[in-house]
């Protein structure tokens, strides 16, 4: 095999611009890897709204079949409908499933999450690195049928069902709530979902488009924001939500049309989670932790600190048997779900506790959010990240250090998080304080300058 990997292999998925660094003929040579290299048997293949999805897919089905694998063909969907096919019909003989998708990226973008057997991530420790060695040195020739066979196949209503068993309909209240699906994949579902609950949905950008009309859907971006902000308040409705073009996360805006930051979020899940199972692991990364630990711990819970990433994140809750994981980034992982990341158990969760609290969402968030105010995160192209964070710790020497993800110090007062990005050439800043908005916004600026230097 070669020894080098294709650029659009990452820590824990394959993303690139399509044609340049992922193209049919890659694609192809990925799914004849799953089948000779990984030993992929019967495999479940979804792909999300993006242009090239089609032909991406259809080249990776080509390469599975041409080497004897049987593909269950989902088309259309999001990440975890492909997630939930994969662990809920292991005892059907599914042994992995890929998900064709560049998420929040540029249109021009696309890539796959690779699962095994129990949706495991396929992540570059656990053979991610080979197969992207395998796929550089595949010889595109003809190939013969190989005897797989290929599947149009939905578990959509068995994934809806799934979903509805994390709420008690009859005590859910008549909420109105702003949906915005950022003309991807997220529509679909939550029509099937409204005929099911007694909810309102003020629907923006409802229809799945490949072209992304409105833009490439990725409400990390503070402009992408306002949008869903002025259409919760318009619509005077309880809450608002955002997705990501595959809906594997889900972004917040309380009743006020406030965004949330998914920090506050993670704690907010988690005792949620916790009232009917105390004393439950509850994983969270280290960019901000402070809130979560001290919400996790009042609810009667165990915070567990651990690297980002999804692959990372998955790994330690089956290792930990964790109840939830949380990220400030808007991915929520949950036990019951296979270990796997969803952007609609999140929001069906919230719902149910603004029903039985009957309190706006702005009150349940305001005294985590004044207590530790955060920066959020800050992106910074550097010429050098690793001599950047070398210079970063040496000035900040005497406060408490933490590695498990990048570098983490901790004074009395404040801490901060600087990591490299596992995805992008960037370096990622995250600040909070203890209540003091002042002082955060004085070591944010601090600290901005010190990585501009």
């Amino acid at each position: 095999m070669a020894k080098t990997i294709p650029a659009s292999f990452k820590a824990y998925d394959i993303r690139g611009r399509v044609p340049d660094e992922l193209d049919g003929k890659l694609a192809k040579a990925i799914g004849c890897g799953l089948a000779e290299l990984v030993g992929l048997r019967r495999v479940i293949v979804g792909r999300d709204i993006r242009l090239s999805g089609e032909e991406i897919a259809g080249s990776l089905i080509e390469g599975l079949l041409c080497c004897g694998s049987d593909v269950l063909d989902l088309g259309i969907c999001g990440t975890e409908e492909m997630y939930h096919g994969v662990f809920s019909l292991e005892g059907q003989g599914v042994d992995g499933g890929v998900i064709v998708t560049a998420s929040h990226n540029p249109a021009d973008y696309n890539g796959m999450k690779i699962v095994m057997r129990g949706a495991k991530p396929l992540s570059g420790n656990s053979g991610l690195d080979d197969l992207g060695r395998y796929a550089a040195s595949f010889e595109s020739e003809p190939m013969k049928p190989g005897g797989g066979k290929r599947i149009a196949f939905s578990c959509r209503n068995e994934y809806i069902e799934h979903l509805l068993g994390y709420v008690d309909r009859d005590r859910l209240a008549p909420l109105k709530i702003v949906v915005n699906s950022g003309n991807g994949c997220a529509g679909p579902v939550l029509d099937l979902l409204e005929n099911q609950l007694p909810f309102t949905f003020c629907k923006l950008h409802h229809r799945p488009d490949g072209t992304f009309p409105n833009g490439v859907p990725n409400p990390l971006l503070p402009e992408n924001r306002e949008e869903t902000a002025r259409a919760v308040t318009e619509h005077g409705a309880d809450f608002g939500l955002a997705w990501d073009g595959d809906f594997d996360r889900c972004f917040f805006w309380d009743e006020q049309g406030n965004f949330i930051e998914g920090y506050y979020l993670v704690a907010l899940l988690a005792k949620e989670l916790l009232v009917k199972r105390p004393g439950e692991k509850i994983l969270h990364d280290p960019r901000l932790v402070w809130n979560t630990i001290e919400e996790v711990e009042k609810s009667g819970g165990v915070p567990v600190m651990t690297r980002t990433g999804h692959a990372f994140i998955k790994e330690r809750m089956r290792t930990e048997d964790s109840l939830y994981g949380g990220e400030m980034s808007a991915h929520h992982y949950f036990r019951d779900f296979g270990y796997c990341d969803s952007g609609m158990i999140p929001w069906l969760l919230i719902a149910s506790l603004l029903s039985r609290r009957q309190q706006p969402l702005s009150s349940l968030v305001g005294d985590m959010i004044a207590a530790f105010p955060v920066s959020g995160e800050i992106n910074s192209i550097v010429d050098d990240a690793d001599r950047t964070i070398a210079a970063i710790e040496k000035k900040y020497a005497d406060g408490a250090k933490d590695y498990t993800d990048g570098l983490s110090v901790a004074y009395a007062d404040y801490r901060f998080n600087i990591r490299k990005s596992n995805t992008e050439p960037l370096l990622r800043l995250n600040v909070e304080t203890r209540g003091d908005r002042e002082l955060l916004e004085a070591k944010t600026q601090e600290l901005l300058e010190e990585i501009n230097k």
